[in-house]
């Protein structure tokens, strides 16, 4: 039974995995865009569908990574170890493939958990890195299989007492599942109430919306009248007041904040049109991309660039208030940036200059 098993629990394993792979390898680029990749404004829900699916796919792993190394548990202990040079680069892989997958699943999890405090290293690009390693790895494991992988599909199902293929299959998948369903809440709003472990849940926070950093933790303490808004761009430099935006015409746009952690909320959000910005001070050029700064002083995430496509999109708008109200100061009062399809750590909070 263990092959044909082991063979199954591999093909879900890496169903879940190449979900996850594909979805991460999407996040990264949208935040750290490579030369030539461009990230469209529309649909305004994809990320929020495929980084939940990355976050999903991910957690799912971990009760099919487990039951893979059980399945293949005696084996690891087999001897001689080592039965010459390419059984030794076999198992070589292998270890490659299991430390990359621990890796992967491990960090990933203590992200989601925001226990950042428990890596020694920088997580985004430990994390990518990783990835790839896992992905080679993982395809020489199943290059070097793949006569068995064969063999097993072939294999009937012994009789016998004890677990069975079926039932190990069944409880591996019952697992999977009993983890996505107590997670995906945070992505998934009616399941909120049975999701028991997400780390974030929808309409749970300041004015019914989950924050991940506070503005202690960025370093704003409050914003004064003295605040303005600063504009440049080819036709000149403006520094508008709360006041001088809240004048200019106010738009509304339905738009999720999807966070790279996997959960995201949906909320009704209104204030000035980017767009409309980029007309006071002569930004014509529909190819030319446009920086926001946050008032901020440091992070990796305090300035952000909009691709031309999404600086010109209605939808994206400097938020003055979230639900009616003016912003809390932890959703980035006096403004924020909220554009569609965009992940959440690059929603600039307390914007402070806008660049065209």
């Amino acid at each position: 039974m263990r092959t044909a098993l082991t063979a199954r629990l591999g093909l879900m394993l890496g169903i879940a995995f190449t979900i996850c792979l594909v979805t991460g390898v999407l996040s990264h680029f949208i935040q750290h865009p490579p030369g030539g990749f461009h990230w469209p404004s529309r649909p305004v829900q994809l990320y929020r569908i495929t980084q939940g699916l990355h976050v999903a796919s991910g957690l799912a792993s971990v009760p099919l990574l487990t039951a893979k190394i059980w399945s293949v548990f005696p084996k690891l202990f087999a001897w001689p170890p080592v039965r010459g040079l390419a059984h030794g680069l076999e198992r070589a892989a292998i270890g490659l493939l299991s430390a990359a997958a621990v890796f992967e699943l491990v960090t990933g999890v203590l992200n989601i958990a925001y226990w950042y405090s428990l890596m020694p290293f920088g997580f985004v690009g430990a994390h990518y890195w990783t990835a790839w390693i896992l992905a080679g790895a993982l395809l020489l494991h199943i290059a070097a299989k793949l006569p068995l992988i064969r063999a097993a599909r072939a294999e009937p199902a012994p009789a016998g007492r004890g677990w069975t293929r079926r039932g190990v299959l069944t409880l591996t998948g019952a697992a999977a599942g009993a983890v996505t369903l107590a997670t995906v809440g945070q992505t998934v709003a009616p399941l909120r109430r049975v999701s028991l472990l997400a780390p974030r849940l929808p309409g749970v926070g300041p004015q019914g919306l989950p924050v991940n950093k506070t503005a202690a933790a960025a370093g704003i303490v409050r914003v004064d009248e003295s605040y303005r808004l600063l504009l440049t761009g080819p036709a000149g430099r403006h520094a508008l007041s709360l006041a001088d935006l809240l004048a200019l015409p106010q738009f509304a746009a339905d738009l999720p904040i999807a966070c790279v952690e996997g959960w995201s909320a949906s909320a009704t959000w209104s204030g000035v049109r980017v767009a409309d910005l980029l007309e006071l001070v002569g930004a014509q050029d529909p190819n030319r991309p446009v920086t926001v700064e946050s008032l901020q002083q440091d992070g990796p995430y305090r300035t952000s660039v909009l691709e031309p496509a999404q600086a010109r999109d209605p939808l994206t708008l400097l938020a003055l208030r979230l639900g009616g109200e003016p912003l809390h100061l932890d959703h980035g009062y006096p403004c924020r940036l909220i554009a569609p399809n965009r992940p959440g750590v690059l929603q600039t909070k307390w914007v402070g200059r806008v660049i065209a």
